[in-house]
């Protein structure tokens, strides 16, 4: 999720499209949340590791 909202940030930049720009980091965010969760031992969803 991290790698995919990082792709959008950088294809939104690129090409100037704000909506991508605000998904990549919306991704972004939420990968990082998640992947901290994980690292704290909390099972988010019924998964203890997001890859």
């Amino acid at each position: 999720m991290i790698v995919l909202g990082i792709i959008l940030l950088i294809i939104g930049f690129v090409t100037g499209l704000s909506f991508l720009w605000t998904i990549g980091i919306i991704l972004v965010l939420i990968g990082l949340v998640l992947w901290v969760a994980g690292l704290l031992g909390h099972a988010v969803g019924g998964r203890r590791h997001y890859y």
